[in-house]
C-alpha cells in the first residue's frame, strides 16, 4: 500500500457522470486515465482534479485580484487531497494570431533576434558588399592614406533621394555659415532664396571644407572631420576635386561602395510583429491582398457592354461607363469590343486608371459643352470597397474580386531589407527560421566553426539556448516544423506537443501535469519520443496524468486508471485501478483489447465501389512535390503518412476548397495544382472537422465546449 502522502486521493466525485467515484493516483508518476469516449475520463482530470487545482490557486490571490479573475466554481466532489500546482495542457490551438509562429510561441526566434543583432554581419542589399563602420581617428588614417597631397572637398549629407523644394533647408545652412553645397553631384553656391524642383528626388551635401591632405592641417582635418559627422549624423562623404569621384565613411554600419547606412541593430530589427522590422508593405504578415484581375474579368469573350467586367454588370447611363467609353474611343475601340480584342494597354487603364483627364463628349450626356474627369480605375474602387471604414457589406462584396498572394517586396520572408542581409555564417534569419528543425538543429551544431572569434564569444551563451530549446521540440517530435510556421495552420497535437516541450524547457519541478490525448495525429514513430518526454517530465519530479487511448501509452505508464463500463449514463465508474501488468489480466473492455481477446477484425473482402473516381493532377502546396492522386469514390478511403508528411496539405488545403468553390462558390483559394477530374461524379462536400459544433456557456473548467 502506497502512504499516503504520495498520493492524489479523490473522494466522491459526482462531475457529470462521474458516479460518485474514489480514485487514488500515486503522486511523481506518469498515470494514464484510459476508457471508451464517454466513460468520465475527461470528467474526472480536468473538470475535477485540474478545476480543483486551478480553483484552490486562484484562492491564494487577493480579494482585489480575485475581482478581476471572477470566482471559479468548486467541482462537485467531496475531497482531493495531496494535490499540487495544476499545469493543463489540452489538444487546443488556441492561438488564432497571424502573426504567432512556432518560433515566437517557443521564444526560439527572440533568441535568434538576439542573437543577429549581436553577432550578425551585415551587408549591403545594393552591393551586396560587407558593411563596415569606423571610429574618427580610423576615418582620418583613410583619408591622409588615399588622398594624401589631393584637394578634396568634405561633404556632410543632407538629403538622401527625397522630392522637395528645400528652399527652408538651404537658408538654415547660409545662417550656419556654410557657402556651398553639393545638388544632385554639382557643387553649388548658396544663395538667398534658393530652391529646387520640388516634384523630383534629389541628393544634397553642405561642403564643409575644401582643402588639400597634408600633415601640416593634421588639426583642421580633424576639426572638419568633427563638425561633418556631426551634421552628416554619422556619415561623411569625401570629393575627389580631379576624378570627382565620391568615398563614404561612417562611424555607424555603412556600404563601402554606395554609402548605405544602417542604423545600429538591435533585437527589435528582427521581429515582423515590430515597426522597426516588418516589411513596410505587408506589415510582417508575409500575404497581401491583391485583386484578381481573372475575377474581375471572368469570360473575355463578352464585350464591356454585355457585362464582361464583373463588378460593373452589363451597361448602364451612369458615369463609368461613359468613362470607359471615352477611354476605348483614345485606343479605336467601342464598349461593344469583346475584350479579347483590346489591347493590354487599354485593359490597364480600364483597370489600373489613367494619368490623364478623360475627355467625355457633350453628345453622350447630353450637355452644352465637353466634360473633362479623372479616371482611377476598376481595381481602385474595389480596394476602397475594402478599407475599413466601408460597410461590412461593401467589404464582402469586395472580397470577391480579392486573393491572398505572397507579398511581392519581402517574398513571403515579413521582415524589411535590412534585416534580411544580416547574416550568421551563410544564413539570414528568414532562411534559418525556414529550415526543419531537425536540419536547424544540425546548422547550429555545426555553425561555431565557421565563426570569428568575437563573434564565437558574444554568441556562445545565445546558441547554447537556443539549442537547448531545439533538442526539447525534437524530443516531443515536432522536428519536421519549422520556427516560421504559424500557430493557426498547427493541428491541436501539434501545439499541445509544443507547449509540452515548453513545459519540459521550463525545468519546474512538484508540478502535476494533465494531457489530453497527445498521441492523437501522430505517427507510431514517433511515439516512443512522446513517451520518452513524458518519462523525463515525471523523473525531474512531476506528478503526470495522460487521458489517452494509446495502447503504447498505456503499457509504458506507471499505473492506469480505467473509466466505464460503458459510456454516458452507462459509465462514470473506475473499473480498473493499478498497474499495465495488473490490468492485461482484468476482463475490462480496454484490458481485453490489450491482452488480445478482443480485436478489430480486417474485412474478408473490400467494398468494390460505384467504379468512378475522383483524379487530383499536379498538386504542389506546400511541400508537395507534384503529386497526382486518385480517389475511388463509393469507397472509405485512408490518407495516412509520417506527421508532416502532407496529409492536410492534399485534403485540407487543396482538394476540399477545390470542391468547395466549385459547389458552394467559397472565397478560399486551394494551394497550386494542375488540374481536377471528375467532379461530374459527385453533388456536394461535407467538411467534418475536430471544431466544436456550438459553444453552449462558459465554464470555468477547461473544457468549456460541449
Amino acid at each position: 500500500m502506497i502512504e499516503d502522502k504520495e498520493l492524489i486521493n479523490v473522494y466522491g466525485a459526482r462531475v457529470h457522470n462521474l458516479k460518485d467515484i474514489d480514485v487514488e493516483i500515486p503522486r511523481n508518476s506518469l498515470t494514464v486515465i484510459t476508457g471508451l469516449s464517454g466513460s468520465g475520463k475527461s470528467s474526472l482530470a480536468f473538470d475535477t482534479i485540474f478545476a480543483e487545482g486551478q480553483r484552490r490557486y486562484i484562492e491564494t490571490f487577493s480579494a482585489y485580484a480575485r475581482n478581476f479573475l471572477g470566482g471559479m466554481e468548486r467541482p462537485d466532489v467531496d475531497k482531493i487531497t495531496g494535490l499540487s500546482p495544476v499545469i493543463s495542457i489540452e489538444q487546443k490551438t488556441t492561438n488564432k494570431n497571424p502573426r504567432s509562429t512556432v518560433g515566437t510561441t517557443t521564444e526560439v526566434y527572440d533568441y535568434l533576434r538576439l542573437l543577429f543583432a549581436r553577432a550578425g554581419i551585415a551587408y549591403s542589399y545594393l552591393s551586396g558588399e560587407k558593411m563596415v563602420k569606423y571610429t574618427e581617428e580610423q576615418i582620418l588614417e583613410l583619408i591622409h592614406k588615399d588622398y594624401q597631397g589631393k584637394k578634396i572637398f568634405m561633404l556632410a549629407p543632407l538629403v538622401r533621394t527625397r522630392k522637395g523644394h528645400y528652399k527652408e533647408l538651404f537658408e538654415q545652412v547660409r545662417k550656419k555659415g556654410y557657402l556651398y553645397v553639393r545638388v544632385d553631384g554639382e557643387v553649388r553656391e548658396i544663395v538667398h532664396g534658393m530652391k529646387l524642383d520640388r516634384y523630383k528626388n534629389h541628393d544634397i551635401e553642405v561642403v564643409i571644407d575644401k582643402l588639400v591632405v597634408n600633415e601640416k592641417d593634421e588639426k583642421r582635418l580633424k576639426q572638419s572631420v568633427a563638425t561633418a559627422m556631426q551634421q552628416g549624423d554619422g556619415l561623411i562623404m569625401i570629393l575627389d576635386a580631379e576624378t570627382e569621384t565620391v568615398r563614404h565613411y561612417s562611424k555607424r554600419l555603412m556600404c563601402p561602395v554606395t554609402g548605405l547606412s544602417y542604423k545600429e541593430p538591435a533585437p527589435h530589427n528582427f521581429s515582423f510583429n515590430s515597426p522597426q522590422g516588418a516589411c513596410p508593405r505587408c506589415k510582417g504578415l508575409g500575404y497581401v491582398n491583391l485583386i484578381d484581375v481573372d475575377k474581375v474579368i471572368p469570360d473575355r469573350e463578352l464585350s464591356i457592354y454585355e457585362g464582361a467586367i464583373a463588378p460593373l454588370g452589363k451597361y448602364k447611363n451612369a458615369m463609368i461607363f461613359w468613362q470607359i467609353e471615352a477611354l476605348l474611343e483614345k485606343y479605336d475601340f467601342s464598349i461593344k469590343t469583346p475584350v479579347k480584342d483590346l489591347t493590354d494597354e487599354a485593359i490597364d487603364e480600364i483597370l489600373y486608371g489613367s494619368d490623364e483627364r478623360i475627355k467625355i463628349k457633350s453628345s453622350l450626356i447630353h450637355t452644352s459643352s465637353d466634360y473633362f474627369v479623372t479616371y482611377e480605375g476598376i481595381v481602385k474602387y474595389i480596394q476602397m470597397m475594402q478599407e475599413k471604414d466601408a460597410s461590412a457589406t461593401a467589404q464582402k462584396w469586395a472580397e470577391q474580386f480579392a486573393k491572398t498572394d505572397v507579398c511581392p517586396e519581402c517574398k513571403g520572408a515579413r521582415l524589411n531589407r535590412e534585416a534580411l542581409h544580416f547574416r550568421i555564417h551563410d544564413k539570414n534569419i528568414y532562411e534559418l527560421a525556414s529550415m526543419d528543425i531537425n536540419e536547424l538543429y544540425d546548422w547550429l551544431m555545426k555553425v561555431d566553426e565557421f565563426l570569428e572569434d568575437k563573434q564565437r564569444r558574444i554568441a556562445s551563451e545565445i546558441l547554447k539556448e537556443i539549442r537547448t530549446r531545439l533538442r526539447f521540440l525534437l524530443d516531443v517530435g515536432l522536428d519536421y516544423l519549422s520556427l516560421n510556421r504559424t500557430s493557426v495552420s498547427l493541428s491541436g497535437g501539434e501545439s499541445q506537443r509544443i507547449r509540452l516541450a515548453t513545459q519540459i524547457g521550463s525545468q519546474l519541478v512538484n508540478v502535476l501535469y494533465i494531457l489530453d490525448e497527445p498521441s492523437i495525429g501522430l505517427h507510431q514513430r514517433d511515439n516512443l519520443r512522446l513517451i520518452n518526454s513524458l518519462k523525463k517530465l515525471r523523473d525531474t519530479g512531476n506528478s503526470v496524468i495522460v487521458v489517452e487511448h494509446d495502447k503504447d501509452m498505456m503499457l509504458a505508464a506507471d499505473y492506469v486508471v480505467d473509466m466505464g463500463p460503458k459510456a454516458g449514463r452507462l459509465g462514470g465508474e473506475v473499473v480498473f485501478a493499478g498497474t499495465p501488468q495488473e490490468m492485461v489480466k482484468t476482463e475490462t473492455l480496454t484490458s481485453q483489447y490489450l491482452n488480445g481477446k478482443m480485436k478489430l477484425e480486417i474485412p474478408s473482402e473490400r467494398r468494390a465501389g460505384n467504379g468512378k473516381s475522383l483524379w487530383l493532377k499536379g498538386a504542389r502546396g506546400n511541400n508537395l512535390k507534384n503529386v497526382d492522386v486518385e480517389f475511388p469514390l463509393g469507397k472509405l478511403i485512408c490518407v495516412t503518412g509520417v506527421s508532416g508528411s502532407g496529409k492536410s496539405t492534399l485534403i485540407n488545403d487543396t482538394l476540399q476548397p477545390i470542391l468547395s468553390q466549385h459547389f458552394y462558390r467559397s472565397l478560399q483559394d486551394p494551394l497550386a495544382y494542375d488540374s481536377i477530374e471528375g467532379l461530374e461524379n459527385i453533388d456536394k462536400v461535407v467538411n467534418v472537422d475536430q471544431s466544436p459544433f456550438c459553444l453552449l456557456y462558459t465554464s470555468p473548467s477547461p473544457r468549456d465546449t460541449r
